[in-house]
């Protein structure tokens, strides 16, 4: 179990050292390729040394690696800025801790979340004034313009939605989720649209988990499972608490998890079922 950013150099490492075999190369042989000392090699793969991108591209150049979804993928983890272009929570980060950035930075490279949630709607798929009202219940006292700054982020991250290719998104809602009124009830009558309008997009699947479900495999609380595109090995579960992030990476956990949150889906409401319900709601509130 590791904070974000170890997390990301272990996994990073990994697939480098997979790479290097796969190309018949000894560390040592790899680092005369690039013109480094063998234990840079080693320290980049065993994750106890960060990679730069300049690093990595020397690295995929040598190994003889021309896919460039997972060269980009594999920068990305080492802090590139694909396309030349900065990413956009840059400009936040002095409100943002790192565990933060670095759940932004997985989120904008996965091609897959699968996502229990126990208490709040998805930052995904938040309105403004629900993001509002949730962000400032979590942070607490806050100036206005901290607080402005975080909701933007919040909405931000939306647009992994609508990118090409978009994010596919798959959440399993308890029911408290939709009868916990944040913000009063107009708010929650504007979130519960949303949620209804999201689930017509082909990218994202809700489904409600009633209180008729009883005690579920999720009751200890919300997580998060990011999948990425070419390799299953980067693949990485999210857990939230108050004060930071933990990132399970280890195979027993990923699968733990994974077996989870299908277990949550088949005790689920169908998704529409799940619609109807939500729908139901919105028309009493």
């Amino acid at each position: 179990m590791q904070h974000g950013p170890a997390v990301r150099r272990r996994k990073l490492g990994a697939e480098l050292r997979a790479l290097r075999a796969r190309a018949g190369l000894t560390s040592g042989e790899a680092a005369r390729l690039v013109g480094w000392h063998q234990s840079k090699v080693s320290r980049i793969e065993t994750g106890s040394s960060g990679a730069k991108p300049s690093d990595v591209r020397l690295l995929l150049d040598a190994y003889g690696v021309d896919d460039d979804e997972l060269r980009d993928l594999l920068l990305v983890l080492a802090g590139s800025q694909i396309g030349g272009r900065e990413h956009w929570w840059h400009a936040y980060r002095g409100v943002l801790p790192p565990t933060y950035r670095d759940f932004i930075s997985l989120e904008s490279q996965a091609s897959a979340m699968r996502t229990l949630e126990t208490s709040v709607v998805p930052g995904l798929l938040q309105t403004p004034a629900y993001a509002r009202a949730v962000t400032r219940a979590a942070v607490g006292a806050v100036d206005e313009e901290r607080l402005d700054a975080l909701v933007e982020v919040r909405l931000a991250r939306q647009g992994v939605l609508h990118a090409q290719p978009p994010l596919r998104l798959s959440a399993v809602l308890d029911e408290a989720v939709l009868r916990r009124e944040v913000g009063g009830p107009e708010v929650m009558a504007q979130q519960l649209r949303r949620l209804l309008q999201a689930a017509q997009l082909p990218q994202v699947r809700l489904q409600v988990l009633p209180f008729s479900a009883g005690a579920h495999v999720g009751i200890t609380g919300p997580f998060v499972i990011f999948s990425f595109p070419s390799t299953s090995d980067l693949d990485v579960v999210v857990l939230d608490n108050m004060t930071s992030s933990l990132y399970l990476e280890r195979k027993e956990d990923l699968g733990a998890y994974a077996e989870a949150f299908n277990s949550l889906r088949i005790h689920a409401l169908s998704p529409e079922d799940s619609l109807d319900f939500i729908a139901s709601l919105g028309d009493g509130a």
